[in-house]
């Protein structure tokens, strides 16, 4: 075998073995599309029509009165944050309430302002997590958006992996790691 041959083969195998590392790297969510989303008619509930003996539905969801104790106390009763699977994107039925809260928070007052900041555990390229928690907060965002605050009260911002709130590799830290927090302004 010529020097040239020997080249052209370790070449080969050179590539054959970083095509197969980014390969077993690559996860099955999908950063470029978009968030899904639920769209439920007003009256339908989580279990439809006829989910009741009675005939009727009730949603799961819990509602925030913002004009029993203000909008003042009614953000302190909010829930800072809510939390993610790992390697997704998608808001849990748990926050559905937290949800409709900052929902109902800013459309009674216009001029309030929420930035929405995603993060991610310590898993994965610095590029695909700011991706990752771009999409929790940006899937947040839209969530809010369709309740009826303003898109244009809401920023959605991305840290990726750089601002843990758990240090330590086990499963407990890095779940505290997967979330998006709510700063009210």
């Amino acid at each position: 075998m010529t020097t040239r041959t020997k080249t052209m083969r370790a070449t080969a195998l050179m590539l054959l073995a970083a095509a197969l590392v980014i390969g077993g790297c690559a996860s099955g969510v999908k950063l470029d599309e978009p968030a899904p989303v639920e769209t439920l008619s007003p009256g339908s509930g989580a279990g439809g029509a006829g989910a009741g003996s009675s005939g009727t539905s009730q949603s799961q969801v819990t509602s925030v009165d913002l004009n029993k104790a203000g909008s003042a106390a009614a953000a302190n009763n909010l829930p800072k944050a809510i939390y993610f699977d790992f390697d997704s994107f998608v808001v849990k039925d748990e926050y559905h309430g937290t949800i409709d809260g900052y929902a109902k928070l800013l459309s009674a007052d216009r001029k309030k302002r929420l930035t929405l900041e995603g993060h991610t555990d310590e898993r994965g390229g610095r590029e695909y997590n700011l991706a990752l928690g771009q999409k929790r907060a940006e899937a947040v965002q839209k969530a809010i958006v369709l309740l009826g605050a303003s898109d244009s009260q809401i920023e959605a911002v991305s840290y990726g992996k750089e601002r843990p709130a758990a240090t330590g590799g086990d499963e407990a830290a890095m779940a505290k790691n997967r979330r998006v927090e709510f700063i009210l302004h």
